[in-house]
């Protein structure tokens, strides 16, 4: 396995360039949000990402996550990083200020994470859930609650967890089971959870779950569904840790990757009831959880990026070293590199990750923009923009990212199906992004009952707006053949927009057929427009004389690639839309 740097000259321009950092630094009125000190949390975030991240990774994976006299032990190194990422102040970068947080935007936070995760996705799970979990309780607990757990949580001292799912449930949340019954100021929990990560570990000396439960005289289903905190050990009034809750880690699995994330299934309540405290009020749980979700899901697509990008460090270093054969107009010697089907892979890779990233980029620049905007119109402007984004950036990059990690298999040939060259690694572990946080089908389902019919298509058409008039002001000569295929594809996104509107007016369970396609529609679309984007400022830059040429070239060469290998998947996606709902349904149950 090969070592892991930080992709700075690509993070920085997107930021810098591409996703109104300006604004989000006038609105924040953050004095000490300059550029200067991004830059030097991202260098710094680099080196842990580089040194201490990512030579765990490959060990990790051997080791695992394991039990050991009933309790989570994490593999060799795990509790040193985890005691470097909380002194270095790392978990709390975009938290709150007001609870020990640092307070930076999301998009400041969301690049640090690509690195940590591209370094070692595994580890790097834990500190997500403690942000996600501390976004819940900051907006739904009560004052006691954030004041006991969130500079805690936001310190990185304990670790949080989501407890969602159970055995009979899956996806399914409605299904849930776990019982809180009231006793004095708390509430008793009884049941199980399973899929949760870091449900238990040796890393610190606590551990906050959120789980979700139903009280005794709950409505069925999901109005029925209140969230806890229930944690590891019990908090004094003084603060200090008293005696351990009622609840155990049963077994752990055995997964196709991120061995080394120990995902637990969790009993709750074995002597009696684990003490849990109610957040919020009872019957709301389940929208109270889903703070923390569309947190996770933003940051699950970020995966999507980081892991491609791992897998394509991996690819591009054994293709400069591997020599095979003679490549078609070569000499013997010569490196795989320059086999041109080989050459195509490794430019999919990168450009597929060039418009990854800066499609998440831009989607947490849009949740920065709209928490940071004083004006309520304008804020609710980029909060529903935010939100059409999420499943597109949670569902496209993940699925991105696993087809990637694919990729760099097939670079490397035969070595890269055996463990020893550490591809296979990364594509195991890239599996289980499209499906944990909710799944593919769940997010295109998102995206096209809620995200584009709940408000009848009007975000959609907002944005399809914006995207066509910024890309028909470019004048620059040599980019017009580039400008027509993207303003082309723009239109792929309305004609999908259109037909999704009026069929959902006579059969709307029927367009869930196609809900994949149409996500996809959209998310090479909206590929496409940012690399042209990303083109445009780069072509401006070069004809300023700007100290990089190079890389602004690359950026160049990468948008032509993608708009001629990448963005036609787009049109592609909008056929399977318009014609492919029908041959779902062409065979009955018992022709399968």
């Amino acid at each position: 396995m090969t070592s892991y740097t930080a992709p700075l000259d690509d993070l920085k321009f997107v930021i810098q360039h591409m996703v109104d950092f300006d604004q989000i630094q006038e609105k924040s009125a953050n004095e000490n949000l300059s550029w200067d000190v991004v830059e030097a949390v991202f260098e710094e975030a680099a080196k842990i990402s580089s040194q201490v991240l990512a030579p765990l990774n490959g060990t990790g994976d051997q080791q695992g996550s394991r039990i050991v006299e009933g309790k989570v032990v994490t593999p060799d190194g795990w509790k040193d990083a985890f005691k470097e990422i909380t002194e270095g102040g790392w978990v709390g970068l975009g938290c709150s200020e007001t609870y020990g947080g640092q307070g930076f935007p999301e998009v400041v936070a969301g690049a640090v994470s690509e690195m940590f995760q591209s370094a070692n996705l595994a580890f790097s799970l834990w500190p997500l859930l403690n942000q996600g979990a501390g976004d819940a309780l900051l907006r739904h607990g009560s004052d006691a609650l954030k004041e006991t757990y969130l500079p805690k949580l936001f310190s990185g001292e304990w670790t949080g967890t989501m407890n969602l799912t159970e055995p009979q449930a899956g996806s399914d949340l409605a299904a849930v089971r776990t019982k809180a019954v009231p006793n004095g100021d708390h509430y008793l929990i009884s049941g199980s959870k399973i899929f949760i990560s870091y449900g238990d570990h040796d890393m610190c000396d606590n551990i906050v779950h959120l789980v979700l439960a139903r009280t005794p005289d709950a409505p069925e289903g999901v109005k029925g569904i209140s969230l806890f905190v229930v944690p590891k050990m019990l908090v004094n009034d003084d603060g200090s840790l008293g005696q351990a809750n009622d609840l155990r880690c049963v077994s752990l699995e055995h997964k196709l990757g991120i061995h080394a994330s120990p995902t637990c299934v969790m009993a709750y309540g074995d002597q009696g009831g684990a003490v849990g405290y109610l957040i919020g009020e009872e019957n709301r749980g389940l929208e109270y959880m889903f703070v923390m979700m569309n947190k996770a899901r933003f940051e699950v697509g970020m995966q999507g990026v980081s892991i491609a990008e791992r897998a394509y460090q991996q690819a591009l270093a054994y293709a400069k070293e591997r020599v095979q054969g003679v490549p078609f107009n070569g000499k013997p010697g010569d490196t795989i590199i320059n086999h041109p089907d080989v050459r195509r892979l490794l430019m999919h890779m990168k450009c597929q990750i060039q418009a990854m990233r800066a499609l998440t980029y831009w989607g947490g620049a849009q949740l920065d923009l709209a928490h940071y905007e004083s004006n309520d119109t304008r804020k609710q402007t980029y909060q529903a923009t935010a939100e059409f984004l999420t499943p597109v950036i949670k569902a496209w990059c993940t699925e991105r990212g696993s087809e990637m990690t694919s990729l760099g298999i097939q670079v490397h040939g035969g070595l890269g199906f055996v463990e020893e060259t550490g591809a296979a690694q990364f594509y195991r572990d890239a599996r289980i992004i499209t499906i944990y946080e909710g799944t593919t089908a769940i997010q295109a389902n998102d995206f096209i009952f809620r995200k584009t019919l709940r408000d009848g298509g009007a975000t959609a058409h907002r944005l399809l707006s914006f995207w066509q008039e910024e890309v028909q002001a470019i004048t620059e000569p040599t980019l017009q053949e580039n400008k027509a295929k993207v303003v082309c594809a723009l239109s792929h996104c309305k004609t999908a927009l259109d037909l999704v509107i009026e069929r959902a007016k006579s059969n709307p369970a029927k367009i869930a057929s196609t809900a994949v396609a149409y996500l996809d529609v959209w998310g090479y679309v909206m590929g496409g427009y940012l690399m042209l984007k990303a083109t445009t400022i780069a072509k401006k830059q070069l004809q300023d004389g700007a100290d990089n040429p190079a890389f602004l070239k690359s950026k160049i060469a990468c948008c032509d690639f993608y708009i001629t290998h990448i963005l036609p998947q787009g049109e592609a996606s909008l056929n399977t839309v318009m014609d492919g709902t029908d041959a779902v349904w062409g065979l009955s149950n018992d022709q399968f």
